[in-house]
C-alpha cells in the first residue's frame, strides 16, 4: 500500500511542489558554502518553523531535522517554548521538565486572556513570581550543545536566573532593569554539553524562549507551534520581542506552516485572510529583515462536519471515494481521549470538534434505583451516517489565496497537497499500512511525518542542485 502511496505522491514528478524556488537562492548558496571542504565550523545554518499542531507535534519538521543533520551535521535543538506550556507538549531530541509554579500565557487558547505578559517566537510565556522555581533540559547525545540562549523580560523589579550548564559552575543572569524591554542572553561552554537547567531568583522571572546550539557547523531546525492556532494568532505576539528574538536566534530560514485550523474554521473570508496573510508575511520581513520565507500550503485533510461543507465560498468538499470505485467509507469517527496519557494524540484530543474529532464522553451518573425499569431514549443516527468524508470548502480557498500571494510577495510555496498525492490522499494515507496519518484525517504519525519530509527535501535538493 505504501508504495501505491508514493507512486500518487510523484505524480508531480520531484522538484514540481516547490514554486518560486529563486527566493530561497540565498539559503542554498549558504548551505553549500558551510559544508564546502575544508570551511570553518562556526554556528550552524538556522531553520525556523512557525505553525500550528503540525509544527507542534514535530513528527515532518523532527524527520526533516534528522535528515539534514545527518547529512550536514548537528547544530543543536534550536529554539522551544520555555518549559512545559501545556500536557502533551512534545520535544524531540530533548527532554524538558519544569516545576509546577509558573503561569502560562500564549496567543491561542485558555492561555489568551487581556493583561497577559508579551508573547515572542514561541507564542508561549511563562513567568514565575515565587524564589525557587526550575526548569531543565536534557539532551540526547544528537542534539548536544554549546550555546544556550534565555530570552526574558527585563524591567524594574524583574528577577534573576540560576544556570548550570553541564557540570560548569553557576552563572546568575539578574534582568533588573530601569525599563521595560525585551532581552535575550547567550551563555556557552568550552565543551559539547547535554544538559541546562535554570532556578529563579528574587523577583518575577517571565520568559519568551529558550533555545541550545551547537557550533560546529552543521543544521539547526526549530519548530514553534502552537495546537489549534492560525496565523492570525500569530499576529498577537509582541514586536518588540518577536525582534529581539529574530535578531538573537538569526534564522537563515523561515518557514510558516500555517493553513489547516483556517481552512477548517466556521467561515472563510478569502478577502480577511489574504490580508492576514500579507500582513503576516510583511511584519516577519520587517522583524527579521531580508530572510527567504518558504510558505507550505495547506495540506490535504478531511472531515465529516455538516458546517464545513460550504464553510469557504466556491471551495470544493464534494465527498471522497477510493479512486472513484470503492464505496464511501462510512465508518464511526475516531474518539480519543485527552485524558488517556500525555502523547500527541492526547494532545490533538484537545483541538475537539473543531478538527472534526469527537471526544470521548464522561459517562453520566445514574439517576435511577437499581431495577428500575428505564424507556431507553431513541438512538440518533451517527454523523457518519449522513456525511461521507471530504476536505472543507475552506480548504481549498486557503490553499489557492497561499499560492497566489507567495507569487506576489515573492515568497517560496511548497504545494502540500499536490506532493502528497492530491485531493483526498488523507483517506488513503490513514488506511496505509502501516498508518501514515492518524484516525482524524489531519494529522500524521512518525511514518507519516518522515514521508512528507522525505518528499519535502526531495524538491529542496532538485531546487539547489543537491545531488
Amino acid at each position: 500500500m505504501i508504495g501505491l502511496l508514493l507512486a500518487a505522491g510523484a505524480a508531480l514528478g520531484a522538484g514540481e511542489g516547490l514554486s518560486n524556488t529563486q527566493v530561497l537562492q540565498p539559503f542554498f548558496a549558504k548551505l553549500a558554502k558551510a559544508n564546502a571542504p575544508g570551511a570553518p565550523k562556526s554556528k550552524p545554518l538556522h531553520i525556523l518553523q512557525i505553525g500550528d499542531s503540525h509544527s507542534a507535534g514535530d513528527m515532518i519538521s523532527g524527520a526533516l531535522r534528522e535528515t539534514l543533520q545527518g547529512r550536514y551535521g548537528g547544530g543543536g535543538r534550536g529554539v522551544l517554548a520555555p518549559g512545559r506550556p501545556y500536557d502533551g507538549y512534545l520535544t524531540r531530541g530533548v527532554t524538558v521538565s519544569m516545576s509546577p509554579d509558573w503561569s502560562i500565557a500564549s496567543d491561542f487558547g485558555k492561555g489568551w486572556g487581556d493583561g497577559h505578559p508579551p508573547l515572542g517566537l514561541s507564542a508561549f510565556t511563562l513567568t514565575s513570581r515565587a524564589p525557587g522555581a526550575t526548569m531543565a533540559l536534557e539532551a540526547e547525545a544528537s542534539e548536544r550543545f554549546d550555546r544556550v540562549v534565555l530570552c526574558a523580560m527585563a524591567g524594574p523589579g524583574a528577577g534573576a536566573l540560576t544556570v548550570r550548564i553541564g557540570d560548569q559552575s553557576e552563572q546568575r543572569l539578574s534582568w533588573a532593569s530601569a525599563s521595560a524591554r525585551p532581552e535575550c542572553r547567550t551563555l556557552t561552554a568550552p565543551t559539547p554539553q547535554t544538559h541546562v537547567d535554570i532556578t529563579t531568583d528574587g523577583g518575577p522571572v517571565t520568559l519568551t524562549s529558550w533555545a541550545t546550539f551547537f557550533d560546529h557547523g552543521g543544521i539547526a531546525l526549530s519548530n514553534v507551534g502552537v495546537v489549534g492556532s492560525q496565523l492570525v494568532h500569530f499576529g498577537r505576539t509582541d514586536d518588540s520581542v518577536v525582534a529581539e528574538e529574530m535578531q538573537t536566534y538569526d534564522p537563515d530560514l523561515i518557514v510558516l506552516a500555517f493553513g489547516t485550523n483556517e481552512g477548517f474554521a466556521p467561515r472563510v473570508s478569502p478577502f480577511e485572510y489574504e490580508a492576514i496573510l500579507r500582513s503576516q508575511i510583511g511584519r516577519i520581513r520587517r522583524l527579521a529583515g531580508n530572510v527567504p520565507i518558504l510558505l507550505l500550503g495547506a495540506p490535504d485533510a478531511l472531515t465529516r462536519r455538516s458546517d464545513l461543507l460550504a464553510n469557504g465560498p466556491g471551495g470544493d468538499s464534494s465527498a471522497c471515494r477510493d479512486g472513484g470505485e470503492l464505496p464511501v467509507v462510512t465508518a464511526a469517527a475516531p474518539v480519543l481521549d485527552p485524558s488517556a496519557g500525555t502523547g500527541l494524540a492526547a494532545a490533538m484530543a484537545k483541538l475537539g470538534t473543531y478538527l472534526g474529532v469527537t471526544q470521548a464522553p464522561t459517562p453520566p451518573k445514574s439517576i435511577y434505583p437499581p431495577g428500575a425499569v428505564v424507556q431507553p431514549l431513541p438512538v440518533r443516527p451517527p454523523e457518519t451516517a449522513r456525511n461521507p468524508l471530504f476536505p472543507p470548502a475552506g480548504l481549498s480557498v486557503v490553499r489557492d489565496i497561499q499560492r497566489r500571494v507567495a507569487t506576489s510577495l515573492h515568497v517560496a510555496f511548497w504545494d502540500w497537497e499536490g506532493r502528497m498525492g492530491g485531493r483526498c490522499t488523507a483517506l488513503r494515507w490513514v488506511r496505509a499500512n502501516p498508518p501514515l496519518m492518524r484516525s482524524d484525517y489531519v494529522h500524521y504519525t512518525k511514518a507519516g511525518g518522515k514521508e512528507i519530509a522525505d518528499r519535502l527535501q526531495a524538491d529542496l535538493d532538485r531546487a539547489s542542485g543537491a545531488k
